[in-house]
């Protein structure tokens, strides 16, 4: 399953440049506002250092690590959800996405335009969030018109859709994000995920820094991290600037050079693309042979004939059992037939959830 996240921000904080440094794409990136108009989109790999690990033992034919697609949507401003600037198209493009990341500009440089003509990342955040709050609140008063009549029927189901509205119409008026309203039965979850509101996202803010705040912060971070403290969200903080020139570097040995001169122990995209994966409850499975070592990626809590049919539907249709092994066990053991002599290999049924760093082999029939 491919994960899909959407690259946001006001126009010039950074957001096309930290784009660039994620993919192998390269948008375009210039000093004034609107300078990406449609998304870019770009497809990387997530950071696994034990796919090496696997690859070293195994010596197989290729080696294919999970991915996620990432789309750099162009900036918006004050009266989005009324189609100003490029509202309606912003606002279309999150919706298609699983997760948000936030870009909020945390730096001072004279030589680079703010649309608001001064740096405030509290200000930059709450633009947003309004513009995307206005809009959930234009699809539930929609919905709860929509579904007045029949609540009044006496429908149980469509009445407890029609109350969660009500909820969530109270959140929004009251500034905050549908993800604030707790979902409890089956028809709000129901009702929730057919409304694809835009506030449900769950976002990871991305601070972005100059060099010399790249390790430790400034006041902006700081400003950031107390607004979002009741959210339950991830800040990161990255110089985009930094990975913008670490993405230049032809060899690992080069980058690995780079980052000790500035006293970081690895690219901040890296732990960009992690937070990005884990955002979405996301774990990775593996299968390793001699034809291919391979990541796949499940939800948190799969079972093994979930986890086989992201393979193929067929291998869950026909799920007969999965041959589990842990990635600790096979790395200190170096194979699976000594894995198996240990008695450590083992035979797992249907209701086996799946934990990350497994090595699976499904045995199946259709």
């Amino acid at each position: 399953m491919a994960l899909k996240c959407g690259i946001v921000g006001l126009p010039n904080v950074g957001k096309s440049t930290l784009f660039n440094c994620l993919s192998n794409a390269k948008a375009q990136s210039a000093n004034f506002p609107f300078c990406t108009i449609e998304p870019n989109v770009g497809v990387i790999t997530v950071p696994d250092s034990r796919l090496a690990e696997l690859e070293a033992i195994v010596n197989p034919e290729k080696v294919q690590a999970t991915i996620i697609e990432i789309v750099d949507i162009a900036g918006l401003v004050k009266g989005a959800h009324k189609g100003e600037g490029l509202g309606n198209k912003f606002l279309a493009n999150i919706r298609e996405t699983d997760a948000i990341i936030h870009v909020l500009r945390c730096f001072d440089d004279d030589n680079i335009i703010h649309v608001d003509n001064s740096v405030n990342p509290v200000r930059d955040k709450e633009v947003i969030d309004f513009e995307l709050q206005l809009k959930d609140l234009e699809t539930v008063e929609s919905k709860i018109k929509s579904l007045h009549r029949t609540a009044k029927s006496g429908d149980k189901e469509i009445g407890r859709q029609y109350d969660f509205c009500l909820k969530l119409k109270e959140a929004l008026e009251a500034g905050k994000s549908a993800r604030t309203v707790e979902i409890t039965n089956e028809s709000e979850e129901t009702i929730s995920k057919d409304m694809q509101l835009l506030t449900t996202k769950p976002v990871l803010y991305i601070c972005n820094v100059d060099e010399a705040s790249v390790k430790t912060g400034n006041a902006y971070v700081e400003q950031v991290k107390e607004m979002v403290a009741d959210e339950n969200a991830e800040v990161l903080v990255i110089g985009t600037k930094i990975e913008a020139d670490i993405a230049e570097f032809d060899t690992f040995e080069e980058r690995e050079m780079f980052l000790d001169e500035l006293g970081l122990e690895e690219a901040g995209v890296n732990r960009l693309i992690r937070s990005a994966y884990s955002l979405l409850n996301l774990q990775t499975y593996f299968t390793a042979g001699v034809k291919e070592v391979r990541a796949w990626t499940v939800p948190i809590g799969a079972t093994a004939p979930q986890a086989a049919g992201v393979i193929h539907t067929d291998f869950e249709k026909g799920f007969i059992r999965a041959e589990v092994m842990t990635y600790g066990d096979f790395i200190e053991l170096k194979s699976e037939a000594a894995v198996k002599d240990a008695g450590k290999l083992r035979v797992e049924g249907k209701t086996y959830i799946v934990q990350d760093g497994d090595i699976m082999h499904f045995r199946f029939n259709v």
